[in-house]
């Protein structure tokens, strides 16, 4: 890189800490606004801070392997989570909103009663804030020490210095701004870092090595372009992404009801939720949300494509476990003087708005459901922002020493994924149903870990591990439900009055309670759902096919484009959806 470069790159932290230095005062008023910006995030921002979020230093080189490895198709392998994405924006995000709860753990106390409830809150803050969370930033620690290697050709433990510094420096701003700093920051991360990706694919494809879109689809086989995967137990033709019938099954049909994962928890979880509570009302809540899906799913991930298929021409030398780098190596040899700076604060930007988010969202569970839960009740706001800011820090540190235990990136998200096989239902149920107690839950997160080893043991690997987890995972929680009491009666109506849920499964609560909403027009969710998913999907497909030159096709998919949004626009105009922005 050159002089400018570097100029661009000091640039860009430079406006990141301006931005939290702004809001340094407004974030020590109280954890609210440390947290939850004062609940008044509007559904824009919010939006945002969640794809920006999602949005991680790995996430280009990721893509970039998918498709090389398997085609676009390839990419289902993660496409699949917006069936539960869309369940959450219908289902779920109003009722997130309506709870006005701290954080998602904080459920636990507000769903359940007793002894049970108070473990499972406590326990949660730990695992998901502490344990989890500092899994996550190591894993895209990890990532982006193999950018900066492959882009500076520096050695891992020098690179590990550097990334510990920008670390630092993510957790400093965190710690001063509070969630409003984190969330405007990422505003601007995002929106510098889909310029970078789209600077670079245009770039890319226009150079005299790829000649074009239609050029790169003349050089590579027409298998490597199609968006859907085959279903097959042998492997049929080079390029193509080949799944087992039982593969299938498991992406398809299973991890996005059943498993939790960061930023796909069914019902919703983590830093969503946090957006969610954050939203200025339950219709900001549902926007938010709704713009998340359709951004993170049908809008990002093309110029990473496009790259992740010139590369398959550009560096055919690469072996299976170096394809993601070809998003690097692109990035060295394509990119001008200016640009290069301009892609590396990008990378930059991806990576410390997932980062910042982390941290922020982990340490809310850690001061608010375990600190000032368990440890210290009495103490005063400021003493608690404090807190916030010092748990801040040392969540960075140890998230550090942690990245140099991670070997593989996708063993971690394996990992997580089978941790949390089966506990997707009882997230789900858990708003439906009123025997859902806090055992369920308890025994839902306890039961892979106890399955998991003895899988292991016999050399059942991911996805199969699932068809195994799941099933016994389900059983297990739903046994336990009846063999232990039920929530405390007093607990359940309040949770009714609060959020009111509504369906049969409620009906011997919500029949003591006269004046309470004893309905919810299920029917119009389930068709939203269904127009929601047709809706991400066929932009998906849509602007595939555009890139493509196949422009029949588009119109077909922006058809449905259109019809869902009539759908899901009709349904919500019956609620007042029209006075969203008053």
């Amino acid at each position: 890189m050159e002089l400018l470069d570097y100029l661009i790159v000091l640039l860009y932290f430079i406006i990141s800490f301006s931005i939290a230095f702004f809001f340094y005062k407004r974030a020590g008023k109280d954890t609210n606004e440390f947290f939850l910006s004062g609940r008044n995030l509007p559904w824009y921002l919010a939006g945002l801070s969640m794809v920006a979020t999602t949005f991680a230093a790995d996430t280009p080189l990721a893509v970039t392997e998918l498709v090389a490895k398997n085609g676009i198709a390839g990419n289902w392998l993660w496409w699949n989570f917006a069936f539960g994405g869309m369940l959450t924006v219908f289902f779920f995000s109003r009722l997130w909103r309506r709870a006005g709860l701290m954080t998602e753990v904080e459920f636990a106390e507000f769903r359940y009663s007793g002894k049970p409830a108070k473990f499972l809150r406590g326990f949660r803050a730990v695992y998901l804030g502490f344990i989890m969370n500092i899994i996550i930033i190591g894993w895209v620690n990890k990532a982006m020490i193999s950018i900066l290697t492959g882009f500076f050709g520096i050695d891992e433990s020098t690179v590990f210095f550097y990334v510990f510094a920008v670390m630092a420096i993510v957790a400093i701003y965190s710690a001063l701004s509070g969630l409003w700093g984190v969330v405007v920051t990422d505003a601007f991360q995002f929106f510098m870092a889909m310029t970078g990706c789209i600077i670079l694919a245009v770039i890319v494809v226009n150079s005299s090595q790829i000649g074009g879109i239609t050029e790169l689809q003349n050089k590579l086989p027409a298998t490597v372009f199609n968006f859907f995967p085959s279903i097959s137990d042998t492997q049929n033709a080079a390029g193509t992404f080949v799944l087992s019938f039982s593969s299938f099954l498991a992406y398809v049909g299973i991890i996005w009801w059943a498993s939790w994962y960061p930023g796909a928890e069914p019902g919703g979880g983590g830093y969503v939720v946090q957006r969610m509570l954050s939203a200025k009302n339950e219709k900001h809540s549902l926007f938010a949300t709704l713009f998340f899906q359709v951004a993170h799913y049908a809008l990002r991930p093309w110029p990473w494509i496009i790259v992740g298929l010139a590369t398959l021409v550009l560096y055919p030398e690469l072996s299976q476990n170096e394809k993601g780098l070809g998003y690097i190596y692109a990035m060295k040899d394509f990119l001008p003087t200016g640009l290069k700076g301009l892609l590396i604060a990008a990378f930059f930007a991806a990576y410390m708005s997932t980062i910042a988010t982390q941290l922020n969202w982990g340490t809310s569970y850690i001061i608010n459901d375990f600190y000032r839960r368990f440890l210290f009740k009495d103490k005063t706001e400021s003493h608690y922002v404090l807190i916030s800011r010092l748990v801040t820090l040392l969540l960075m540190i140890i998230s550090v020493v942690i990245t140099l235990f991670i070997n593989r990136i996708s063993g971690a998200w394996e990992f997580i994924l089978e941790c949390g096989a089966g506990v997707g239902l009882v997230l789900i149920i858990r708003w439906f149903w009123w025997r859902v107690n806090a055992w369920s839950e308890i025994s839902a997160m306890l039961t892979p870990f106890i399955i998991l080893p003895v899988l292991k043991l016999y050399q059942i690997e991911f996805p199969n591990t699932l068809f195994i987890i799941v099933p016994t995972t389900s059983l297990i929680w739903l046994t336990v439900t009846f063999l232990t009491k039920p929530t405390d009666e007093k607990t359940l109506i309040e949770f009714y009055k609060k959020v009111y849920p509504g369906g049969k499964l409620w009906k011997r609560i919500s029949e003591k309670i006269p004046d309470a909403p004893t309905k919810q027009n299920f029917s119009s969710m389930f068709i939203n759902w269904i127009a929601g998913v047709i809706l991400v999907y066929s932009s998906l497909f849509a602007i595939g096919k555009i890139i493509f030159g196949n422009y029949a096709e588009a119109i077909l998919y922006f058809v449905l484009i259109i019809v869902a949004l009539i759908v899901i626009t009709k349904n919500l105009s019956k609620e007042g959806w029209e006075k969203l922005l008053s």
